[in-house]
């Protein structure tokens, strides 16, 4: 039982999830940081607003809303999420492109290569070893069944 829960920790992907999850609560702190330091001054400053706008609340029959928290946490997501999507999930989709496009080039589809039935000149597959329509056997073309990784019938 133990054995299994070490093998789970010490698998690569659970390690660098961890890693990631680390990195990613530090980079939120800097980004909360800079949009509390930089960020929410300036909006104060073309508000008209004074001090800190984190700090900006309402009152209405006594009970506070300080929608300053709402604007300052809302203003740090929007710049942690357009960092993570221009610095990671793009390049990343870029070269996960790369990569598939050349595994979809080496491909090969069997079911391309047709040919007509012998018997009722429909077109079938070139592995096919019975005709889809007429239902008659047919002899599977050797050099498609090839390509497809398949072996001969007989």
């Amino acid at each position: 039982m133990l054995n299994g829960f070490k093998d789970f920790i010490l698998r690569g992907n659970v390690i660098s999830m961890a890693i990631g999850l680390a990195v990613g609560v530090a980079f939120t702190a800097v980004v909360t940081g800079f949009s509390k330091a930089f960020i929410l001054p300036l909006i104060g400053l073309f508000t008209r607003g004074a001090g800190d706008y984190s700090k900006a609340h309402y009152t209405v029959d006594g009970v506070e809303f300080p929608y300053g928290l709402f604007v300052s946490a809302a203003i740090a997501f929007l710049i942690t999420a357009a960092v993570l999507y221009f610095l990671v999930v793009l390049p990343m989709a870029k070269v996960q492109n790369r990569f598939t496009a050349k595994q979809e080039q080496e491909k090969v589809d069997i079911k391309a290569a047709l040919r007509d039935c012998p018997r009722c000149f429909t077109e079938i597959p070139a592995i096919a070893s019975r005709c889809a329509h007429c239902t008659s056997d047919v002899e599977p073309d050797a050099q498609a069944r090839a390509l497809a990784g398949l072996p001969l019938q007989r």
